[in-house]
Parts: structure tokens; C-alpha cells; sequence
């Protein structure tokens, strides 16, 4: 199917099912993913109690696990969350938000990859050449490294080895499930300058896989074009990163068939 068509299916599909999002993501972005999830049809959940982590998993038709703000009690509920959500066969989408800065992190994330099975990996450029080099380091949240020919290979051998989806965020994204890949085009710099809208993309992802079926690459591309798309449609309205925030939710609440038909870009090419 032409992944617009499969961008407006798997849009409207949330919009009138509202799928519940369990979100175990990091303290500064909560109330923005909230937010984010909410305009664009989608009904979020926030809970990271690993006494109720298991049972919101089992109800909810994704899980997304954001390691941005990390405690012991908090690893601790996304390995129960991910669980769950193998055993009910939910997609489970992991934002491994500064992999590789610290040994803690780093370990981490290793944890739940290796103990769960993560349906996507949704992180920028050297996030992600860290789950393949543990020599990479990262500066914060910032990518410190484009999406070099080290970055395609080492996202495409992650993906292979985990029977997942990597989703790689840069000036043209790079989506793959070591056999496909898909680059996406659409989006704006002005996003990099509002926290939490990374964090939102992971959310978004979860959304469209929540309603997707078995085609998850294609649900994972469709959620970066859209959600980039919604970037350019709010740029045409401010250009000011605080402004800019409130139009970029808007146009995730109005934007349909006939924006994604307009400004939707995405490519397959050979790995």
C-alpha cells in the first residue's frame, strides 16, 4: 500500500478508536507527550509504579519506555511494563534518550533490550551507535553525529539482531528493519529546539503501531512523516520556539488526507 494512503488509514484509525498509550517516559516531557498524543486522537496514560506498571500495560494497546530521567524503581517498572506487554503481544517502543552518556544509562537500556522484546528502537544518531559501539559518547540528548554510513550499518545490524525496528532521527530519517529501509524527509530544525518533542515523536510512533497490525516499519515511517509534516505546517505559522509548540499541536489536531497527500515524504530505498 503507497504510505500515504497507509499514513491516512493508520491516522484516522486513532482518531476513532483512541488507543490508550502507556508511557513510562521521563519527568520534563510528561505533560508534552500528554499533550502531543491528545491533539492528534490518541488517549495517553502516564504510569511508572512498578506496582501498577503490569496491569496499565495489559489494558493499554502500546507501551512506550523513555529512559530520559532514570532511578532504580523506574528500570525496574519497564522491564515489568515490556513484559506485559510481550505476553498480550503489544508493540513496545524504546527511546533510549542519552544511550551511551553514562555506564548507568548505557547498562540500562541494555538491560531491557535483552530481557524484553522491543518492537522499536526510536533514538537519534549516536543513541543508537551506542547500542552498537559502546565507545560512543553523547552530549545530552543532542546527536553528535549524522547519519553516516557507520550509523545505516550499525541500525541495520541492531535491527537484525533484535528482530526489531530501528528508527533513527536526522535530517533525512533512516527507518529499518535490517531488510527495508525507509527514509523520511519531512520536518523542521525548529523542532530540535523545544524539549520534549523527540520524546512526543516515540509516543506518535507508539500510536500508529498501536492500530497497525503486523506492517510496523511502515506504521513507524508513517508516524515520523506525519509528525514531521506537522512540523512544517506549524513553521508556516511561527517561526519562535514557544509559539511554535501551540501551533505545533494544532496542526497535529487539523492535519489529514489532504496534508499528508500534499506534504508527506517518505522513500524506500535498498539497504
Amino acid at each position: 500500500m503507497p504510505i500515504k494512503r497507509t499514513t491516512t488509514d493508520l491516522l484516522e484509525t486513532v482518531r476513532r478508536t483512541a488507543p490508550l498509550i502507556h508511557n513510562i517516559t521521563n519527568l520534563v516531557v510528561m505533560n508534552t507527550t500528554a499533550n502531543i498524543l491528545l491533539a492528534m486522537g490518541a488517549s495517553p496514560v502516564m504510569a511508572h509504579s512498578r506496582h501498577e506498571v503490569a496491569e496499565m500495560a495489559a489494558m493499554a494497546k502500546a507501551v512506550v519506555i523513555n529512559i530520559g530521567t532514570l532511578s532504580d524503581p523506574w528500570v525496574e517498572a519497564m522491564l515489568l511494563a515490556a513484559r506485559a506487554a510481550n505476553q498480550h503481544g503489544l508493540p513496545v517502543i524504546l527511546d533510549p534518550v542519552g544511550a551511551g552518556a553514562t555506564a548507568y544509562r548505557s547498562r540500562s537500556v541494555r538491560n531491557i533490550i535483552d530481557d524484553t522484546a522491543v518492537s522499536v528502537i526510536r533514538g537519534n544518531a549516536s543513541e543508537v551507535l551506542s547500542l552498537a559501539d559502546a565507545a560512543v559518547k553523547t552530549r545530552g540528548v543532542d546527536s553528535s553525529l549524522g547519519l553516516s554510513d557507520a550509523v545505516v550499518d550499525a541500525a541495520g545490524a541492531i535491527a537484525q539482531h533484535y528482530g526489531c525496528i530501528v528508527a533513527v532521527s536526522g535530517e533525512r530519517d533512516l527507518i529499518t528493519d535490517g531488510c527495508r529501509m525507509l527514509r523520511v524527509a519531512n520536518g523542521v530544525p525548529l523542532m530540535t529546539r523545544v524539549t520534549g518533542l523527540g520524546c512526543g515523536l516515540s509516543a506518535v510512533v507508539g500510536a500508529f503501531c498501536a492500530v497497525a497490525g503486523e506492517d510496523r516499519l511502515s506504521a513507524v515511517a508513517a508516524a515520523f512523516g506525519f509528525y514531521g509534516m506537522c512540523g512544517e505546517l506549524a513553521l508556516r505559522v511561527s517561526d519562535r520556539p514557544g509559539s511554535f509548540l501551540v501551533a505545533f499541536i494544532d496542526a497535529l489536531y487539523t492535519a489529514g488526507r489532504e496534508e499528508i497527500d500534499a506534504h508527506l515524504k517518505v522513500d524506500e530505498t535498498s539497504c
